[in-house]
């Protein structure tokens, strides 16, 4: 009976969560989830408790990957490199789009996809419409290219410090196992977003004018972003966890940043989505939950199944499986759940490999994937624009699978 309540808790908080009656946060129907299976008893006080602490690692990884983009942000470098892309774009509206998906691209890769969605949306926004562009090509681009980039680096995406815990591999074995993947994410994305808004992208934008100069603060910001980016890369090259270095460098250039402007640090830390710290809390105490019901079990079964099927077969059948599962109980539930059956069950690498593509690929088939698409949500919600699920997902059809086969045929040839 115990099987059953826990099951029907953790499997209706994580559907309202994505469904979000009344508009509420998603926080609150996760965390009220978790709340309950300690409070009826189904989890005790300590395996909950055990379960938080397993996500130290990623919170302070989100903590540092949230005060970045908002220095940067404050210091208007995300204005300036969105004023310099229209000014470069020479009144076309497929250079622009291609140079804001390169943006896109490097902000990911550096600063991880929630950056993307929740900084540079924004920016992205302002622009066209001061170029009376068509929006949607421009605001895919930023939803998609955050997901499509996120395996270039460990630190593109938390998902991945969720998947690989504490055997993240160095930066170069990580490299050299998902740089050509990434590759191929990236193009078939783009090439697919580029295709699909051909029309959209053909009439010519009104002239800008010159783009604004950076100011010396955002000058000075640059280079303390440049700073927590060797350090976040230093970590990973020599195999350390990544959110305790990444948190003190964002700290660093923060406390820099309010030192050198007589800025209050409260409006920093303002930005920080706390309540994007206790989702993620809550959701590694409904996947303890899942594992001791035999979510795990069954979990590890399968990737064990697919991993004998054949050397090809079930790397490329696992990626598949778990980048739509992502959409059904979101990319980070997913992850963590991945994460512990590929522990136990001592696959091989190319099946970690693949299911960790299908755990940061699968997200671009619909806005309930991951949580970087539902902040780029949540951030066009601000902006006045409504975006349908239905519209994401006509989009997301097309351009999910065709970058997922891509990236997972290069990760079989590569090995291969």
């Amino acid at each position: 009976m115990n099987v059953i309540f826990i099951a029907a808790i953790v499997a209706v908080s994580i559907l309202l969560m994505l469904w979000r009656p009344w508009r509420l946060p998603e926080v609150v129907w996760a965390g009220s989830g978790a709340l309950l299976l300690v409070l009826c008893r189904f989890l005790p006080w300590h395996e909950a408790g055990r379960a938080i602490a397993k996500g130290s690692d990623v919170y302070f990884f989100l903590i540092g990957m949230m005060l970045l983009p908002a220095v940067a942000r404050e210091n208007g470098v995300f204005d300036w490199v969105a004023s310099l892309s229209a000014h470069a774009a020479r009144g076309s509206a497929a250079r622009l789009f291609l140079l804001i998906y390169g943006f896109g691209t490097l902000t990911t890769i550096l600063m991880s996809n929630d950056a993307t969605a929740v900084v540079l949306t924004p920016a992205v926004l302002a622009t066209v419409r001061r170029a009376k562009a068509q929006p949607l090509p421009f605001l895919f681009a930023c939803a998609m290219v955050a997901n499509a980039a996120s395996f270039v680096l460990p630190i593109s995406n938390p998902a991945n410090l969720v998947v690989f815990s504490k055997a993240i591999p160095p930066l170069g074995s990580w490299l050299s196992s998902f740089l050509l993947p990434s590759i191929a994410s990236i193009i078939a994305t783009y090439a697919v977003l580029r295709w699909a808004f051909r029309e959209d992208l053909s009439p010519a934008l009104e002239p800008c004018q010159e783009a604004q100069p950076l100011s010396s603060a955002g000058k000075g910001t640059l280079i303390g972003l440049g700073f927590a980016c060797i350090v976040m890369l230093s970590a990973s090259a020599l195999h350390w966890d990544l959110g305790v270095p990444t948190c003190l460098a964002a700290v660093a250039v923060a406390i820099w940043s309010c030192w050198r402007d007589r800025l209050s640090p409260l409006k920093l830390l303002r930005e920080v989505s706390w309540q994007t710290i206790a989702l993620v809390a809550a959701l590694f105490i409904l996947v303890e939950a899942a594992e001791r019901i035999g979510a795990l079990t069954l979990s590890t079964r399968a990737l064990q199944w697919a991993d004998n099927v054949s050397r090809h077969g079930g790397p490329m059948l696992a990626g598949l499986s778990v980048a739509l599962g992502n959409n059904v109980v979101n990319n980070l539930p997913a992850g963590l759940l991945a994460g512990a059956a590929l522990a136990a069950s001592h696959t091989s690498p190319l099946m970690t490999r693949a299911v960790l593509i299908g755990v940061d690929l699968g997200p671009n088939l619909s806005v309930t994937g991951s949580l970087a698409t539902i902040l780029w949500m949540l951030e066009l919600r601000k902006e006045g624009v409504e975006m349908s699920g239905w519209q994401f997902l006509k989009m997301g059809l097309i351009a999910m699978p065709v970058a997922l086969v891509a990236s997972l045929l290069t990760l079989l040839v590569a090995n291969h």
